[in-house]
């Protein structure tokens, strides 16, 4: 009987996951992979191979793997017969390991076993407070009779806060299904900080002064940001109805301006809970520009997909990332034209695609523009062009009560990475669009002709967060005397003198003397650098009334604003002494005219 020699190529084609791909109608391939992150993040892999002879003919004399890792070391091998000296060479997809079977595995049903081990830094990275670990997936899944992982990581990291695909009692164990064609994604941590700066160009072409304003990275219910300068000072910031921090500026003609906004965020996994009102839900399902839901190709496809679930997985199975159009900066083509054009989108059309088809389903969503933290461009790739911007979509979970992120966009370029079921640390949200699919613009997008090439954007990882984060001055504007028997009208002003956001919450006015004595005032978010005005009204107290009435504001949470109560006093008088503004002043006038007249008749009485 003769044999034949079959040389094995085992190739590993990866961007950010490499994928396992192999295949021989002669023998079947097992493959048990164990990967053992140290406290540095050095991953030791250890490959155990099986290959079952499944004809008479053919046998293995020798191997080859294509691994596409930028760094491996101490590349190991062995067989049955004891080691085996690899061939490693490294080339422009990664290293070639290529080996020479101490071992012949002849005969039908026959098993070679072998081990490969190495090195690398690749599979583990800390990106600042957060551990990443990815693991490869499988190209060709039917090519391997079986194909498992174990991922082993110290005790020093903790629990991971994530696994994908999820698994339900977070095992680091994952078989061929699992594993898949987009590998999986494991993080540790549980909050991950970024530094930023960002600059803006302003320009006034008019003859005539303009209000104008800029977009600043807003607090969420996915992250915190607090500001820690912003120069020049805006007049205001503004919360708007999307939740964006809007900083007002007003430009005389022809005026320029470089403004520059520095600050932390911290960025969670999870989102908090916000409540909609109807009016909220409505404006969220609303037609806009680039979101056309009334389309009869759109309405056709909500009636089908129904669910956020289903139209995500539409999205990323129907539209392919066209990476030449991040260079031409080509322009947006909205929901419709990217059905008509499924091979030429980016980030923009994933987004725009997601949001109008959910929408026509009855489900509120909107676009998110920000920064996100990519390793990799062609796995994980931004495309708004502009200082490396990236769009992806939220939707309105109603049993959650809360806004959930997605990306589509990341989850066709990876192949299948699970995007859906929980995002990651890397989105940092600049801008969110939902009652205008174009407004508000998100920075590194206020550039003027002379600033195209200028780097606006400069977003690093942080170790720390301000110190002191929440804190208010609050300011009344009362009549230094008020008349007794009238309204007793003033406003107050809050202002926000910390760099993190002052929530939403209530303020209690209180006083011993004035009526009502106990008033209730909503406020809504106020940013940092921000103010807010509100009238005062007390009601009328007796005529005669003549005092100094105190009353105080407060906040109602004063775990968060220590020490931000206010106690101011208002001068309530008859009307006598508070007459044009000047009190006893006019007492006086009155009494000296009385004394002139007093005299007068005195003197016509003696002249008599």
């Amino acid at each position: 009987m003769s044999f034949r020699t079959i040389v094995f190529i085992f190739f590993s084609l990866f961007l950010t996951f490499p994928n396992f791909a192999f295949a021989s109608p002669n023998f079947t391939t097992d493959y048990h992979v164990t990967y053992t992150v140290d406290q540095k993040g050095i991953t030791h892999a250890e490959l155990k191979g099986t290959l079952t002879n499944t004809t008479t003919q053919y046998y293995a004399s020798s191997y080859k793997m294509q691994l596409g890792f930028d760094n491996i070391t101490n590349v190991n091998a062995y067989d049955p017969d004891g080691p085996i000296a690899p061939t490693v060479t490294k080339n422009d997809d990664g290293y070639s390991i290529g080996l020479a079977f101490n071992k012949k595995a002849v005969g039908m049903g026959s098993r070679l076993p072998f081990t490969i081990t190495f090195e690398t830094p690749t599979i583990a990275q800390r990106y600042g407070k957060i551990w990443e670990i990815n693991i490869p997936g499988i190209a060709n899944p039917n090519d391997f009779t079986s194909f498992s992982v174990d991922v082993k990581t110290p005790s020093s990291f903790g629990k991971p806060i994530y696994i994908k695909p999820s698994q339900a009692s977070n095992s680091l164990s994952f078989t061929k299904e699992q594993l898949g064609k987009s590998g999986i994604s494991i993080a540790v941590g549980e909050k991950q900080h970024y530094a930023f700066s960002l600059t803006y160009h302003l320009q006034n072409d008019n003859v005539y002064p303009i209000r104008t304003e800029i977009a600043l990275p807003p607090s969420t219910n996915y992250q915190e940001v607090f500001l820690t300068d912003i120069s020049p000072r805006p007049s205001n910031v503004i919360t708007d109805a999307d939740g964006n921090w809007l900083a007002q500026y007003s430009l005389l003609p022809t005026q320029k301006l470089n403004i520059t906004a520095t600050g932390v965020a911290e960025v969670n996994l999870t989102p908090k809970e916000q409540i909609l009102s109807e009016s909220d839900v409505k404006a969220y399902l609303k037609e806009q520009p680039n979101w056309q839901t009334k389309a009869s190709e759109i309405t056709v496809l909500a009636q089908e997909l129904k669910t956020p679930q289903a139209i995500y997985d539409y999205v990323v199975r129907t539209l392919h990332y066209d990476f030449s159009r991040v260079t031409e900066d080509k322009p947006r083509l909205g929901a419709v034209e990217a059905l008509r054009n499924p091979n030429s989108a980016v980030c923009r059309e994933f987004t725009d695609l997601f949001v109008t088809i959910a929408r026509a389903a009855g489900i509120p969503a909107r676009e998110v523009d920000g920064f996100a933290y990519t390793e990799n461009a062609k796995q994980r790739p931004l495309s708004l062009v502009r200082d490396i911007l990236h769009a992806w979509p939220e939707y309105y979970d109603k049993d959650k009560k809360a806004w959930v992120m997605i990306d589509p966009t990341w989850g066709s370029t990876t192949g299948g990475v699970d995007y859906f079921s929980v995002l990651d640390f890397d989105h940092f949200a600049f801008t969110i669009k939902g009652r205008d699919s174009n407004y508000p613009i998100p920075a590194g997008g206020y550039k003027l002709i002379t600033d195209k090439n200028v780097k606006d954007v400069r977003v690093d990882f942080a170790e720390t967060l301000p110190d002191s984060q929440q804190e208010a001055a609050i300011t009344t504007s009362f009549p230094k005397a008020t008349i007794a028997g009238f309204p007793i009208a003033g406003t107050m002003t809050i202002q926000n003198t910390g760099v993190g956001r002052i929530p939403g919450q209530l303020l209690y006015i209180t006083s011993p003397v004035l009526t009502p004595h106990d008033q209730i005032i909503q406020l809504g978010d106020i940013p940092p650098f921000g103010t807010v005005t509100r009238e005062v009204t007390f009601h009328p107290m007796s005529f005669l009334t003549n005092l100094n009435a105190p009353f105080t504001i407060r906040f109602a949470d004063q775990s968060a604003l220590k020490d931000q109560t206010s106690t101011k006093t208002v001068h309530v008088a008859p009307f006598y002494l508070t007459l044009w503004g000047i009190g006893g002043i006019t007492v006086g006038i009155l009494t000296i005219s009385l004394l002139i007249i007093a005299s007068k008749i005195r003197r016509v009485r003696l002249s008599r």
